[in-house]
């Protein structure tokens, strides 16, 4: 089953970095979005949903200009039409009150910078098993 995925991170080579993990990972996905912070990030979300597109997994990081992860976080847990979208924080800021945090906001999972992709893929594949069998 393919998934549509925005990416949010300050980073243009970080976003193309987990992209490739993703596709080097063999996860099944059809779109790909990319988003420079989680504002930029929102509007993508609400676009897509007026173009009849949804989106299935965010992956984001939290430190980032003009909105930053936590505040994207809190934005979509308190959108009725983005709350249940997965999130999952991939973040050099891994301090265990700082991932406690984020937890509790709603996010769905943490992965640490720098990562191996096969952490990336275990944490994914949790959240959509369908992914694991691809």
């Amino acid at each position: 089953m393919t998934k549509n995925v925005l990416i949010v991170d300050d980073s243009p080579v970080m976003r193309s970095f987990v992209k490739r993990t993703i596709a080097v990972a063999g996860l099944s996905v059809s779109a790909c979005l990319e988003a420079g912070n989680g504002r930029e990030a929102l509007e993508r979300l609400r676009s897509a949903a007026q173009a009849g597109a949804q989106v299935d997994l965010i992956l984001t990081d939290i430190n980032m200009p003009v909105l930053d992860g936590e505040g994207l976080l809190r934005e979509l847990r308190l959108d009725p039409g983005l709350a249940r979208i997965p999130v999952v924080v991939v973040s050099t800021d891994s301090t265990d009150q700082r991932v406690d945090a984020l937890m509790r906001l709603g996010a769905s999972d943490y992965v640490r910078k720098p990562f191996p992709p096969e952490k990336l893929f275990q944490v994914l594949s949790g959240l959509f098993p369908e992914w694991s069998a691809s």
